[in-house]
């Protein structure tokens, strides 16, 4: 697995006196829910906001690509969601995936972390399965697949939260868990979330190849994808955001 490339390197100064240089750090070879880095507790940066482990690393990471395909989602919840409550939750998909995603990359930016354009294969045909469907079925199973998904996000998040060092890490967390949360509240008010089928899937373990649940690398060159936030957004800024 690489884990910090050579080709792209950057000095930051951080309170206009300390300065460091970082290497990109290449986001890791699987993503999911589950423990993912090799030596997650392997420091692999030592920035002055707190020293960078590999576990830190694939938590920005990982919150870049669950916005990516989350945010369209929500979108298209807008658009089709059948009941006020699933336009709703649409709402607070795409208002706070925005947020959340601007803090991320604020965050990769100051530590050097390479994020993804696109969210992971297993994402994508989230996001597809829930683009071709529409009524009632769409209703339910984008409170469902929402819920499942946030529910096993918030084991990695607090994991995170409670072992890193790294205060730009430390924030992110916290506005994640405060966007998962308010994303799970809102999902469970359709009233269409199946308990049972978020219960299989929050404890069994992914069975797809590793490379589906690995986000595509940003193209050299391309610029960087942003979730533009509504223009009645009601989050407010974090201080991971900047």
């Amino acid at each position: 697995m690489v884990l910090v490339s050579q080709k792209t390197a950057g000095t930051l100064v951080v309170g206009g006196a300390l300065s460091f240089t970082l290497s990109s750090l290449f986001y890791p070879s699987m993503l999911g829910v589950q423990k993912v880095s090799s030596a997650p507790s392997r420091v692999i940066a030592a920035p002055a906001t707190g020293t960078l482990t590999e576990a830190d690393r694939d938590f920005v990471v990982q919150v870049r690509a669950a916005g990516l395909w989350e945010y369209p989602v929500g979108q298209r919840a807008l658009k089709k969601g059948t009941t006020k409550a699933v336009r709703s939750a649409g709402e607070h998909l795409v208002d706070g995936d925005a947020a959340l995603d601007a803090a991320c990359r604020n965050v990769a930016n100051q530590l050097g972390i390479a994020l993804p354009n696109q969210p992971s294969p297993q994402q994508q045909s989230l996001e597809s399965r829930l683009n071709a469907e529409s009524g009632k079925q769409f209703d339910t199973d984008l409170a469902t697949t929402v819920r499942t998904t946030n529910g096993q996000f918030l084991t990695t998040i607090a994991s995170v939260r409670t072992t890193t060092r790294n205060s730009l890490v430390r924030a992110l967390a916290d506005q994640a868990n405060n966007t998962v949360l308010d994303h799970i509240s809102a999902v469970e008010k359709t009233g269409l979330v199946d308990f049972g089928q978020v219960l299989v899937q929050e404890t069994t373990s992914p069975d797809v190849p590793a490379q589906n649940l690995t986000p595509p690398p940003a193209v050299a060159g391309q610029p960087q994808t942003v979730l533009t936030p509504p223009a009645n957004s009601t989050v407010s800024p974090s201080p991971a955001a900047g």
